[in-house]
């Protein structure tokens, strides 16, 4: 009776955990399916019905409005149970200049970023580590005793009147402001240094996605991190500049391609101003031209906005620059995901143009930002690729760049 009532007790135990993951499972399939905020354009209306697709959720009728502009869209299962309440923000704009363009992108970092420490042969033969665990990747220099740094320039300078006394070097770590203190080694030619890697810069080519019609650019979908420490660089600021592409490194399964191409980095070739680099994109103040034959001219064409609740799964095009100018090719969105914790991974889109998987293979590094069109409208842009599947990548809704 025993093993019985053991084996019966099991048997329940299993079917309750089964129940668990089952109902654990169905909500996370609709809480990615129904979005926790949507947009949506102040002088057209919308079908909430159309949100989810799924028969047993609805929308009340009684909305919630806030202080911001916004209001509360009650979410049911069945018609009785509270599931969420969905933010619902009207919008102004309706449309905005969509380009596809390639562009050239150098950013000045906020302070000198520290890539790491390193071993310095002391003058009496000793190997010294004078900065190991008291800086660390991703730190920034901001001022060494108390002289305000700027970029590497100004460090090294302040480097050249070391004797040897113990320095104050302030760091921003995070969002603290952190003072530590580092003895100078004297290494075998007689100079005095604090064993630090450090950057003040970056550069790249990425595409720019969108110009706002008073003058605000989008670019990249994606900020850009720096290739050593993996974190979001903090920036004062930088440039946008004209870019030409010259060749394609074809992409592959397991080995992503990339564009390759010349930036002129001279005054008359900026076309804008980045002042933002953060996790939807860069952004700033366009300068440049568009509708001429200036040497700053780019693509742009207005487009109507498409919200993230009118994406469906099936065809849409991409536009992008791969040598011979701004181009429209075939692709489908594969998958759509409302909430995802990554905004830039919000759906899967395959390039299905013939005569671009020949060019590129599908999407190589630089056709970040690309605009993804689908029914006429700006839905998004793309953001990574795949490593194993070349053709294929994620995005970014069009509102989360225009939200940032």
């Amino acid at each position: 009776m025993n093993q019985k009532r053991k084996y019966r007790h099991f048997i329940l135990f299993c079917l309750v955990l089964d129940l668990l993951a089952v109902v654990f499972l169905g909500y996370r399939y609709l809480d990615r399916k129904i979005p926790d905020e949507i947009h949506i354009d102040r002088n057209s209306g919308l079908d909430f019905s159309s949100l989810s697709g799924i028969p047993f959720v609805s929308f009340g009728d009684t909305i919630t409005v806030s202080g911001e502009g916004s209001y509360q869209l009650p979410c049911t299962l069945l018609g009785k149970i509270h599931f969420k309440d969905i933010k619902v923000t009207p919008t102004e704009a309706d449309s905005i200049l969509v380009s596809g363009s390639s562009v050239g992108i150098y950013m000045e970092t906020s302070g000198v970023l520290v890539i790491d420490t390193g071993e310095i042969l002391s003058s009496d033969g000793q190997i010294q580590d004078p900065a190991k665990n008291l800086l660390k990747p991703g730190d920034y220099i901001v001022a060494l005793n108390q002289q305000k740094i700027s970029c590497k320039q100004d460090l090294i300078d302040d480097l050249k009147d070391l004797d040897g006394s113990a320095v104050t070097v302030s760091i921003r770590r995070e969002n603290s402001l952190v003072p530590v203190s580092l003895t100078p080694v004297q290494d075998s030619s007689g100079k005095y240094k604090l064993g630090i890697w450090v950057r003040d810069d970056t550069q790249g080519i990425g595409t720019l996605t969108f110009v706002t019609e008073n003058g605000k650019f989008g670019a990249l979908g994606h900020g850009i991190s720096d290739v050593d420490t993996g974190n979001l660089l903090s920036i004062k600021g930088g440039k946008l500049y004209c870019a030409q592409i010259l060749g394609v490194q074809k992409g592959a399964k397991g080995k992503p391609g990339e564009l390759s191409g010349l930036i002129r980095y001279r005054n008359d070739n900026v076309i804008g101003t980045i002042n933002s680099n953060s996790e939807n994109g860069i952004y700033g103040n366009f300068t440049g031209n568009f509708g001429s034959d200036s040497q700053q001219s780019i693509a742009l064409r207005k487009m109507k906005i498409g919200y993230k609740q009118e994406l469906q799964v099936g065809p849409a095009s991409i536009l992008c620059n791969v040598g011979d100018g701004v181009k429209e090719y075939d692709a489908k969105i594969t998958r759509i995901d409302m909430n995802h914790e990554d905004s830039n991974k919000s759906f899967v889109i395959q390039v299905t143009d013939p005569e671009l998987i020949d060019t590129t293979g599908g999407i190589v590094q630089g056709m970040s930002g690309s605009p993804v069109l689908q029914n006429g409208k700006v839905v998004g842009a793309i953001t990574h690729v795949f490593v194993q599947d070349a053709a294929s990548g994620y995005g970014i809704f069009i509102e989360n760049m225009l939200d940032t």
